[in-house]
């Protein structure tokens, strides 16, 4: 008997975890190698973990909406074809105790944890600076109880490193509600605790009857403001994905003092020449000629001589880049937005970026990324013309350094230079805008960038092979 051990995948660079939705195989049933097991989330997409082997599963480790750390052994298979029933009972028991220590949400089940009352200590560890991740999971319970980011930072985690985990959150709601979480905690941010409270943090616990004698008055419940909605409306509950989308744009304003430049590009010689081949071009290559690989053949010329837009921040440290993996921001039928990469685009000619580009787009669309196929990227185009938008002001795309927005193609009557003079012609005009990290990228290197990636646009070789 060979046991393989089938561990959750790396999926992205600022990805630590992913919450498990769904179990498509059981203890028992055979699997083929790259087969479906089981369907996970993060906070940038939803990804099926395929079988790395070919074999039996003999053992599951995690349940559905448990939240698992990248790299840890969520199942295992035996990748003998002989029967299953003796390896499933061998690891039954044998795998017994190394539950209990690789999972923390066994202690879940301790009952004298959820009898002991919520104590607001990590208003300590806040005045301290402290950060905390939260997973889509704890997050997904917060925002259906109604608690803010502000207000999370106040549960004290039992997971590992101190993180607050779904027990943690679900025992604070619980406190809550029974009125044993004062008002005045959740209101600011830098509540200045009494001695009393910050001895009994610092030396031992104490008993529930201890804590409600230093109190000087009985804890009352939180008073909620109730919203009412006047006129014809319909209250539509936020999707997980939109969830998701919405923590991930608030976190990116939150760490990066955005700063965003315009610049006008002349894209006549780009349309001219794609009008002139795409028939040809999808004939001989089978696949069809779109802007977006043109416009990531142009900015991957630039990126090279501006290297730190190919970065990102780690504390005072800044990591170039020397892969040129670049994120395309695509719409989903559902209006929400997942971000597909490109890996090594400096790499590939107008007939690998195309491909490349209709492949990741149109997996998007049916919901068949794989989660390496979000992974890794550093920057991001977004193309807010493709719904008639002049312009916009992107979101950084976290832990990149800057985002690009191409907007709509349009024709104006423009002053064009010649050797004979200045005259007025007929041109295909667009705007760009890069929105930029300005902890790593000045404005005068942000404005260099985009004024060269306009004029890479606008050079384009009519005459161009591919």
């Amino acid at each position: 008997m060979a046991i393989v051990d089938l561990v959750m995948p790396k999926l992205g660079e600022s990805i630590i975890e992913a919450t498990i939705l769904k179990w498509n195989k059981k203890v028992g049933d055979v699997v083929k190698q790259d087969e479906t097991v089981l369907e996970i989330a993060t906070d940038k997409v939803d990804s099926e973990v395929p079988s790395t082997h070919a074999g039996t599963i003999t053992e599951i480790l995690f349940n559905v909406n448990d939240v698992v750390p990248i790299g840890t052994v969520i199942a295992r298979l035996d990748t003998n074809a002989g029967s299953s029933a003796t390896p499933i009972a061998i690891v039954e028991t044998a795998t017994a105790a190394p539950i209990a220590i690789e999972t923390p949400i066994a202690t879940a089940e301790v009952k004298p944890a959820q009898e002991v009352p919520y104590i607001p200590t990590a208003i300590i560890a806040k005045v301290a600076g402290n950060n905390k991740f939260y997973s889509p999971l704890v997050l997904n319970i917060a925002n259906s109880e109604g608690i803010g980011l502000s207000e999370l930072e106040y549960i004290v985690g039992t997971g590992a490193d101190g993180r607050v985990s779904k027990r943690d959150v679900l025992q604070y709601v619980a406190d809550k509600r029974a009125g044993k979480i004062s008002s005045s905690v959740t209101e600011s941010p830098m509540v200045a605790t009494p001695t009393p409270m910050v001895e009994a943090v610092t030396t031992q616990p104490q008993p529930t009857q201890n804590i409600q004698q230093e109190t000087a008055a009985p804890i009352a419940a939180p008073q909620m403001p109730t919203t009412t909605y006047s006129g014809n409306v319909e209250i539509v509950e936020m999707d997980r994905m939109r969830k998701m989308i919405a923590k991930h744009m608030v976190d990116s304003k939150h760490i990066s003092p955005h700063v965003t430049s315009f610049v006008e590009a002349d894209v006549t010689n780009m349309v001219l020449w794609r009008e002139r081949v795409k028939k040809q071009f999808e004939k001989e290559n089978n696949s069809r000629i779109t802007f977006t690989p043109m416009f990531i053949e142009c900015v991957t010329k630039v990126m090279k001589r501006y290297p730190w837009i190919n970065a990102s921040l780690d504390g005072d440290k800044i990591i170039v880049k020397k892969d040129f993996n670049i994120g395309m921001a695509t719409a989903l039928p559902s209006g929400n937005l997942i971000v597909p990469v490109i890996k090594g685009a400096d790499m590939l000619n107008l007939v690998g970026l195309s491909k490349t580009v209709n492949s990741l787009a149109d997996a998007a669309r049916n919901n068949k990324l794989k989660p390496d196929d979000t992974a890794g990227g550093t920057f991001t185009i977004t193309n807010v013309g493709t719904f008639g938008s002049l312009m916009g002001t992107p979101i950084i795309n976290q832990p990149q350094v800057a985002i690009l927005a191409v907007g709509a193609i349009k024709k104006r009557p423009v002053v064009v230079e010649t050797p004979e003079g200045d005259t007025i012609g007929i041109r295909h005009m667009m705007y760009l805008s890069l929105s930029y990290d300005h902890r790593v990228v000045d404005g005068s290197i942000g404005a260099s960038f985009l004024t060269a990636v306009a004029k890479e646009f606008e050079k384009w070789d009519m005459n161009k092979e591919w």
